[in-house]
């Protein structure tokens, strides 16, 4: 066989293998990843690349090593996906950066975030002004989140017929069926009073995905047991 039509049929082989494992990694991929897929994703293209070209390199080997780095993904997802404390390793916490328009210094540091860098992420939003931010926060991606103080908002129709209520950063204090202490206390209220909430809707942590409350002490819970259509939320 001529190397040209072995180099064609090892790269439109790999091709389809890439796409199949990228549909099987999930949409994730897709939009930001965590340093572990970037990791992941350069060493997988490496390989598809080195053996599209390189007829001298086992096929069957450069496959089975793609297969290994693409089920680690798999693995480190699925255990994330049930151990808050697993996710907090593999993927970190998000850390606040600005609150009621102050820099948390200390928050920074621990990033290895510099004041310049800061800024010019506020920068990006519009927001030249660190005092009419009222909550910024760095997500896991990377990703700088900013909520502006209510005066520095757009006017919405609720403003207008002064039916707004202040408006601050819902904390979470369950997760994954697991109290968030350090989140509940730090926000003034109690862990019995958080069962008190749940006794009253007949509810146990382990039902409870997520479980919010937003700043006129209003609770939000979204249970595992959610009654959805029949599509699975498929649009």
């Amino acid at each position: 066989m001529a190397q040209w039509i072995e180099v064609i049929i090892r790269s439109v082989s790999i091709i389809f293998g890439l796409f199949f494992i990228t549909k099987l990694l999930g949409k994730k991929q897709l939009s930001k990843l965590s340093f572990f897929e970037y990791i992941v994703g350069i060493t997988v293209g490496d390989i598809a690349g080195a053996l599209s070209m390189d007829i001298e390199l086992n096929l069957v080997n450069g496959i089975v090593s793609i297969l290994i780095w693409s089920l680690f993904p798999l693995v480190i997802s699925f255990i994330s996906l049930r151990s808050k404390g697993f996710r907090d390793i593999v993927e970190g916490k998000s850390r606040t950066f600005i609150q009621d328009g102050k820099i948390l210094e200390k928050n920074l540091k621990r990033e290895k975030y510099s004041t310049d860098e800061l800024l010019e992420q506020l920068r990006k939003k519009d927001i030249f002004q660190v005092s009419d931010v009222d909550f910024a926060i760095l997500e896991t991606n990377g990703e700088l989140s900013v909520l502006l103080k209510k005066e520095k908002q757009p006017v919405r129709w609720e403003d207008l017929f002064n039916k707004t209520l202040p408006v601050k950063t819902p904390l979470t204090i369950i997760m994954d069926g697991e109290f968030l202490e350090e989140t509940i206390y730090g926000a003034g209220y109690s862990l019995a009073w958080v069962k008190e909430q749940l006794i009253m809707r007949k509810k146990k942590v382990q039902d409870i995905f997520l479980g919010q409350i937003d700043a006129t002490g209003t609770i939000y819970f979204d249970y595992y047991d959610d009654q959805l259509e029949k599509n699975g939320g498929e649009v």
